[in-house]
């Protein structure tokens, strides 16, 4: 390692050279290989061994489970629906055939991913002389994951590119957003496209080869959309949902996977278990409520646990409700902002016709209002923290 850092440190180039933009990929390679010497001195200031790039490396290893799932999934997914596996045999056969067919069409979206945005950000560094920021790190994987396998490669680079620079960089990029990027490039994706995202033939890879066919009877629903018309006799039980051999985003389907990675969050502290909670609570509090009203609605009878076990209510819970920068930083605001985004998105999935999943909205509604929450809770203390002054 020493060899490779006094190599580094001969490749640097000067900030104020005729190519900015050199010394910003050489500061981001630097300080993403090794610790910053730049580390505060005070006695006034908390110093901690980790930074935000290794914050960030942590998140991008809690979602490595639901990337490599995802990538076993489309491969099963796709011969599901050519008929060379059955659904309800042996899932694991064909292992390798099924994760390299799935890898080689999810790989080249996480290298989009990144190759844009981080592209994006290495201009604006350049431009801003500032060293490049960490916050795409994790956007650059949460994107791929959160879109259908056929994406068009063109389309994910106009909503990467209008993510980084709409919803980050106008604010004044890391730290300073308001709204979740991988969210704003989502959303950018359904408005703008919103036959690639919608539907039954957009979540499972069809691609055929000379010879094959799509078996009979094959839709490529995903249980959200089956359930609207049938409830819960028309999705799979509720321990098919956890494991999550099901069409659906990319790295959403696997309740196991995204557990596996809340574990890693929770255990090193880098997301709140507040906003997990609450969020879970409002969205089973709403579940518990169309349940008592569902008449004759199936989608509103379907139950809270199995509901939530659906889409990508778990997925939205653990890896962006909890991001630190658009979420609240009160902990009586993180309660508040939590429930709000379950109550809503259950609300948004079974009230909508139109669109059968509401994670993504209800998260996008929660980062607008967190400000105000925290404003309030803040406020509160005050006036709580004034009237202990005038009694006392």
């Amino acid at each position: 390692m020493k060899a490779l850092e006094k190599f580094m440190q001969k490749m640097k180039p000067s900030a104020d050279g005729k190519f900015p933009i050199a010394h910003a990929v050489w500061d981001g390679t630097y300080t993403f290989l090794f610790v910053p010497g730049h580390t505060n001195k005070s006695g006034v200031h908390i110093r901690d061994s980790v930074d935000l790039k290794r914050t960030m490396i942590i998140v991008v290893m809690a979602l490595i489970p639901c990337l490599l799932f995802g990538m076993f999934n489309v491969g099963h997914q796709h011969f599901l629906a050519i008929g060379e596996c059955v659904a309800g045999d042996d899932v694991c056969g064909m292992f390798w055939d099924k994760f390299l067919f799935g890898a080689m069409k999810v790989l080249p979206l996480v290298i989009i991913s990144y190759g844009v945005g981080l592209g994006v950000e290495f201009i604006f560094a350049a431009i801003n002389k500032h060293a490049i920021q960490e916050g795409f790190l994790v956007s650059g994987m949460l994107i791929p994951l959160i879109v259908p396998v056929d994406i068009p490669w063109g389309m994910l680079v106009v909503a990467v590119i209008f993510a980084v620079v709409i919803g980050k960089e106008v604010f004044g990029g890391t730290g300073m957003n308001i709204l979740n990027v991988a969210l704003v490039t989502r959303a950018f994706l359904f408005f703008a496209y919103p036959t690639k995202m919608s539907g039954d033939k957009v979540w499972t890879d069809v691609s055929l080869e000379e010879g094959q066919t799509l078996i009979d009877g094959y839709s490529g629903a995903t249980p959200l959309g089956n359930a609207v018309e049938g409830g819960v006799n028309a999705i799979p039980s509720i321990m098919e949902s956890v494991i999550g051999f099901i069409p659906g985003s990319i790295g959403e389907t696997s309740v196991i996977a995204i557990a596996i990675g809340a574990i890693l969050l929770l255990f090193t502290g880098i997301a709140s278990w507040r906003i997990m909670l609450s969020t879970f609570v409002g969205g089973y509090v709403m579940c518990l409520i169309f349940n008592a009203v569902a008449g004759d609605n199936l989608f509103m009878a379907v139950p809270p646990l199995h509901q939530l076990a659906i889409g990508g209510f778990a997925f939205g819970l653990v890896f962006m409700a909890t991001d630190p920068v658009t979420g609240t930083q009160t902990n009586s605001g993180k309660w508040v902002y939590g429930f709000i985004i379950g109550f809503l998105a259950i609300l948004i999935r079974v009230a909508n016709p139109a669109y059968p999943e509401g994670m993504m909205l209800a998260i996008l509604i929660g980062n607008v209002c967190a400000p105000l929450i925290d404003h309030v809770v803040i406020q509160s203390n005050i006036k709580k923290r004034l009237k202990r002054v005038k009694t006392a």
